[in-house]
């Protein structure tokens, strides 16, 4: 692998880390990347590595949050937890939605959306949804302050929102979660945890069903990519989650939506320009 292609592949993880788990669309920000930062790839290739390299970003959950993920665990003999098996089944109904739709019109979403102008329309109007939802809920209570107090419900009603970000690129699948989340009375802390747990098995998913499309017709550089996107993705999503955990237990996400307007409006200058 060339220095070039090493420092492109770098720089995909470092943005995919950060924005994944920001509510600022981590699809949204690839697609520009992909559209400033050529790789010098196969367009199949480029269209597996945007959706692939988020197993990196999974991992960094799995390894920050083990304790609460696995539900097993071993003393003097193996216990079960109840409580988080309950979880998992509740993110599983949060995932049927997303899953339902990606599996039967992945393609033909990809083809119709994945362009700068769904983009810069997603960012835009997501980025004035968090700045009305959090003036709304501004001085309200949440009901929900635990993972453990969310209801069948709720979960499916939190993964119709993911399911926004799914056929939408730019919405941000952690923006549209925790956007419903705090609307559905969610704890903002409570909410980006539920989010960050359900990424798993819908990244898995859908990284899974991009290698088996692709099969293992790698070139040596073409898997030298991957691993290093993985690999810095990984890095910079364990330094992001815990910075959003930090920072959301005192400041809202309004300065999010900001972002997303602004960064909504220069790409569309951008392509209309040049």
């Amino acid at each position: 692998m060339s220095i070039a292609e090493f420092v492109k592949a770098v720089l995909f993880g470092i943005v995919e880390g950060i924005t994944e788990w920001l509510p600022i669309s981590s699809t949204g920000h690839m697609i520009i990347l992909d559209e400033l930062v050529k790789m010098q790839v196969t367009q199949e290739f480029m269209d597996m590595f945007l959706v692939v390299i988020q197993l990196g970003a999974i991992l960094a959950v799995v390894v920050l949050y083990w304790n609460r993920l696995f539900p097993f665990r071993f003393r003097e003999k193996p216990v079960i937890q109840k409580d988080i098996f309950t979880m998992w089944f509740k993110i599983i109904v949060a995932c049927i939605p997303a899953a339902v739709v990606g599996l039967f019109f992945d393609e033909q979403i990809n083809d119709l959306f994945y362009n700068y102008q769904t983009v810069s329309a997603a960012l835009i109007i997501f980025g004035i949804l968090f700045i009305v939802v959090e003036n709304w809920n501004k001085g309200r209570r949440p009901r929900i302050n635990s993972i453990a107090e969310i209801g069948w419900n709720t979960a499916f009603l939190i993964g119709m929102f993911q399911l926004i970000a799914a056929v939408f690129p730019g919405t941000s699948r952690s923006g549209a979660t925790i956007l419903g989340g705090i609307a559905l009375g969610l704890s903002r802390t409570v909410a980006a945890e539920f989010t960050f747990f359900l990424a798993v098995p819908v990244m898995a998913g859908a990284s899974l069903l991009k290698l088996v499309r692709f099969g293992m017709n790698y070139t040596a550089e073409e898997l030298s990519i991957l691993l290093v996107g993985m690999a810095v993705s990984f890095v910079v999503s364990v330094f992001v989650i815990k910075f959003l955990l930090n920072y959301i237990r005192k400041n809202d996400f309004k300065v999010f939506g900001w972002y997303r307007i602004i960064l909504g409006i220069l790409v569309i200058l951008f392509f209309t320009i040049f």
